[in-house]
């Protein structure tokens, strides 16, 4: 093929996907769906794949069992999940049989917590809680049909329905028998799927059709529905059926698409997905699940999800987006689930996805060049709202994006000229509702038309325009060369600049953002805020700036936005806070200022905004946060608010025409719905996944729940239990915290994003409460805990006859003991008088070359890293509140050292390097080796700045320190992490951070110091 007609070939396929994706782009259904954003709120999923421990990329089913936990289905095995750990069960070996087949085909929860395991090859297998047990089910007589199930299905009476390749069979779950069902010559022996309604009517799906066995009869019948699409559909080989909680019955087939069947018994096709219009064929359903009341997902091999609710004209389309992340992972979907927390579980080919449609607080606009009512690029500078209620996204590299809410699309544009790959910092409607764009330059565009005129102001044209704003007829700009004001009539172009050395002149030439304020014009800049009376370009400012030690002024002086409140006070985006401006009687502002100490996440506040209500919105550096306009009380949003996007951009902020707030950000656009409020629901449960005693797995089914209690007998009373909150969301921002009353002096927090569990080892004798907490974050926070009794059972040699024998058996000994003693002692006094005198002064010089010898490193003399250890946290636990620092020194590619000049020089090396760390040590600090060439240096009632101060002067010095072994030079350099000691921190966590900045060095490029954080 020629290059030109490869082009050609490429650029047909790219057209046949754009028009497959525009297909199945969301639609709104006229009058059905209130919510304007619709079109472009698309599902955000989280993925687990290969990556994350899943055993094979296919994943095939997903159900949750009666504990909360999520169980997964492969085709390389069986998975069980708590939110942070994934374990893969039925792997054969030694010691257990395992599953028969790795191919998991269909899996159902039973009510006792196990699981029925439908195989491709292996059959039908019960999972057993009670022992984590595998049991295969016989195939052939008193078995099943066949080998390959496709489908488990309950009988609403203890029972369950098996649907497999050689017919379909009954299971009595208490008796373990099973009945094969004669479903008739009409029906192949091949059955994908059947379901037992809340009628009693059993319906099959089957190789040959839909048929149904009514209630009381003993025969299958075939349904033959009036509508023709229907008909089709339910003619077609049958894989998926399911009846909603309106009663209504859905199919789905393998080419015919799906239907669906109303109360009154009347069959309807899906708009677009049933039948064979003009020969087309329909990708497989292979399920389908209600995720709301009259809303159905049905899923498909091929085409990914489609949404539906019946009575509409139109599907919406959930299908992976190359382009986009957080999209779904792939197309073919076999499976799906609504989890008891409201999380939507999707099975496909390239790994099991979540997703909750029930957080509606916050969502993302992404950019992707395969769906149009997606960005143009990444990067949203400006956002602005003109008066027909349209939504301007100014974007990166010249793109503009338009959202019509009213339309339901997006329309893009694209700068040129001078303008052309410019970011776009600003935008605003001229009095004629022309669109002003300021970029590198100002551009006009038509409201009707949208044709572009580029650089309308020569004198501006190599200018960044940061800020519009209209003021009547002219517009007000703000550059990094002042402001200037434009009048469109007469072309006429103002310019007022800082002065130097004039306090009353603009305060810097850098204006970001330019606010009206009554009759006052507020001007965001650099170097504080400038404000202007009456006139939008006066002869002199009335500036406020930060004071050091002013509580009442800016806390610094960078202003990235401003917005003048209804109440008359003003708030500010600044690098140092948030803060809220208010008029004193005397005509002047004080300040007061939110910062990280209040509850932000950051002092980098970029945006702020006021929504209907009159509460503060402002972005982050790193996410979004709240304020209560009355109180100034902060709450920061998260995953489970539905905010995804962390990165934020200064002015890039705007309320939409239907009081939703809009924020930009370098990943995308940030909706938010101030005043939506989650439906009340109970917390997910803090439940123990895991528990292991003394080494020995506890089965799953008698795992402890809240108020239940777990024993520890044996030898070694040693204790592991893994816990998770099971709501499955945000476990990044889910805190986590324990402790063992009666055991523990205080609580052990798990940070963030750790999987959590508690590790016990030696426990004494005696009965223990341990708490567990889970702490939620977001605009919802809210706590959860699980308590359980943890019972001790004492040593043989701890029980009370035990050691009443013991004791009588001592007592004897010790009147015989004597009286031998005595004798002994009679005889023997003189001789060991002497001896003893003799023996004293070596003993004692023994016992002190012994405590040397246990206390020291023999090579370098220095602590060991038991002793060292032993004396840091001694030194911690009598001083919880004590500042001291503790540096990790690791020598730098030592391993080299020893394989060019020998192990001889490597000491020699490690011996000089301890010399120099010694000779920086004052007497209170303590030095240890903690490993071949790492050392340990604590330093008491010293300060990070000050250690860090030390240890660098010690590493110059290492650096700057040659050896000359065998007439070859050797240089040693060292990377080193530094931790100072927080408040009542633990030691292990102290020297985890330690160890932690140790490898930050490392990845720094090594003969570096890295602070802790």
């Amino acid at each position: 093929m020629t290059r030109s007609g490869r082009q050609l070939h490429c650029a047909t396929l790219v057209g046949l996907l754009l028009c497959l994706l525009t297909a199945f782009a969301p639609v709104r259904a006229s009058g059905t769906d209130p919510d304007p954003w619709s079109p472009f709120d698309a599902p955000w999923f989280s993925t687990l794949d290969i990556a994350e421990g899943i055993p094979h990329s296919t994943t095939t089913a997903v159900v949750q069992d009666r504990s909360g936990l999520i169980w997964i289905g492969t085709i390389g095995g069986l998975v069980r999940y708590d939110g942070y750990r994934i374990e893969v069960l039925g792997t054969r070996n030694n010691n257990s049989p395992g599953l028969p087949d790795n191919y998991v085909r269909s899996l159902y929860a039973l009510p006792d917590g196990g699981l029925l395991i439908g195989t491709n090859a292996g059959g039908l297998v019960r999972f057993d809680p009670s022992d984590n047990s595998f049991k295969v089910y016989p195939v052939g007589p008193q078995g099943l049909s066949d080998h390959k199930v496709y489908a488990i299905s309950s009988d609403r009476a203890g029972g369950v329905w098996v649907a497999t390749e050689g017919g379909l069979d009954h299971l009595d779950l208490a008796s373990g028998a099973i009945r094969r069902v004669d479903t008739g010559k009409a029906t192949a022996a091949r059955n994908f799927s059947v379901l037992q309604d809340r009628d009693g009517n059993v319906w099959l799906g089957n190789n040959s059709g839909l048929f149904v066995r009514h209630r009381g009869s003993a025969e299958f019948v075939r349904e033959t529905p009036v509508d023709q699409d229907a008909g089709t559909v339910l003619g077609d080989q049958i894989w998926s059926i399911l009846q909603d909680r309106a009663g209504r019955l859905w199919v789905g087939s393998v080419q015919a698409g799906a239907a669906w069947r109303d109360a009154d018994g009347h069959w309807h096709g899906v708009p677009g997905f049933s039948g064979y219009a003009n020969g087309a064929r329909h990708p497989t359903v292979r399920d389908m699940l209600e995720v709301a009341d009259d809303k159905v997902w049905i899923a498909t091999d091929g085409n990914g999800v489609i949404e539906y609710t019946p009575g509409n004209t139109a599907t919406h389309a959930i299908a992976h987006d190359p382009a986009v992340h957080s999209s779904l992972p792939g197309d073919s979907v076999r499976s799906l689930l609504l989890d008891r927390a409201g999380n939507l579980w999707v099975a496909t080919d390239l790994g099991v996805a979540r997703t909750h449609r029930g957080i509606h607080t916050a969502f993302s606009l992404l950019p992707s060049p395969l769906d149009p009512n997606a960005l143009s690029t990444s990067n949203v500078r400006a956002i602005f709202v003109d008066s027909r209620a349209r939504i301007w996204l100014g974007l990166g590299a010249g793109h503009i994006d338009i959202i019509d809410l009213k339309a339901g699309r997006m329309k893009h544009l694209l700068l040129a000229g001078s303008q052309i790959q410019r970011g776009v910092h600003s935008i605003t409607e001229a009095a004629d509702g022309s669109i002003l764009v300021g970029t590198q330059g100002l551009a006009r565009i038509d409201p009707d038309t949208l044709a572009i005129e580029n650089s309308i102001v020569p004198e501006l044209h190599d200018k960044p325009v940061l800020g519009l704003k209209p003021d009547g007829d002219r517009v007000v700009i703000g550059t990094y060369d002042g402001v200037y004001r434009y009048d469109p009539r007469t072309h006429a172009l103002e310019h007022l600049g800082h002065r130097a050395g004039d306090p009353a002149s603009l305060a810097s030439n850098t204006v970001r953002e330019i606010v009206r304020a009554g009759s006052e014009w507020w001007y965001a800049t650099s170097r504080g805020i400038s404000i202007a009376r009456g006139n939008s370009l006066p002869t002199s400012f009335t500036n406020l700036l930060h004071r050091r030690g002013d509580p009442t002024s800016l806390p610094q002086d960078y202003i990235s936005s401003l917005m003048a409140a209804a109440d008359g006070r003003v708030w500010a985006s600044t690098l140092g806070g948030l803060s809220v401006l208010h008029q004193q009687d005397d005509g002047t502002w004080s300040a007061r200022t939110i910062g990280t100490g209040d509850g932000l996440s950051s002092d980098n506040v970029n945006t702020v905004l006021a929504d209907d209500a009159g509460q503060i919105w402002a972005s982050l550096s790193n996410g979004v946060a709240r304020v209560d306009s009355q109180t100034l009380a902060v709450a920061n949003l998260g995953a489970r608010d539905g905010l995804h996007i962390a990165s934020y951009v200064s002015i890039a902020a705007a309320r939409a025409p239907t009081g939703e707030l809009l924020f930009g950000g370098q990943a995308g656009l940030t909706v938010i719905r101030p005043h939506w409020q989650p439906p009340a629901s109970a917390l997910a449960p803090l439940v123990i996944t895991r528990a292991e005693v003394n080494g020995v797995l506890v089965p799953f089914g008698k795992l402890p729940g809240d108020g239940g209690s777990i024993r520890l007998d044996g030898d070694t009373h040693n204790l592991r239990l893994n816990f998770a909150l099971l709501d499955y969301q945000a476990a990044m921002e889910t805190t986590y915290r324990y402790r063992l009353e009666g055991f523990d002096q205080s609580w052990t927090d798990i940070p963030k994003g750790s999987a959590p569990s508690a590790n016990y080892t030696n426990l004494p004798h005696g009965s223990y409460r341990l708490r567990l907490v889970a702490t939620t974050q977001g605009l919802q926070p809210r706590t959860a805990e699980t308590q359980l009794t943890v019972l001790v059972s004492p040593y043989w040699y701890e029980t009370t006859r035990t050691r009443i024998a013991a004791a009588i058996l001592l007592l004897g000994l010790i009147v015989l003991l004597v009286h031998l003693r005595t004798l002994y002692l009679r005889h023997q006094a003189r001789r060991l008088q002497r001896e003893i005198d003799e023996h004293t002064q070596a003993l004692l010089a023994a016992n002190r070359r012994l405590d040397e010898l246990a206390s020291t490193d023999g090579l370098t003399g220095v602590f060991n890293r038991r002793r060292f250890l032993e004396l840091v946290r001694t030194l911690s636990e009598k001083s919880p509140d004590g500042v001291a620092c503790m540096a990790l020194f690791d020598l730098d590619r030592f391993k080299l050292i020893n394989d060019t000049h020998g192990h001889q020089a490597g000491d020699t090396v490690i011996c000089q390097a301890v010399e120099v760390i010694t000779r920086h040590c004052r007497h209170t600090d303590l030095i240890g080796r903690y490993g071949g060439e790492e050392f340990v240096l604590c330093l008491p009632d010293t300060h990070l700045q000050q250690a860090h101060e030390i240890i660098e002067r010690i590493r110059v010095e290492l650096a700057g320190m040659i050896l000359v072994h065998d007439g070859s030079p050797v240089m040693v350099t060292a990377s080193i992490g530094i931790a100072q000691r927080q408040p009542h921190e633990a030691f292990e966590s102290w020297l985890s951070r330690t160890d932690k900045a140790l490898y930050q060095a490392k990845r720094n490029g090594r003969n570096c110091c890295a602070l802790a954080s």
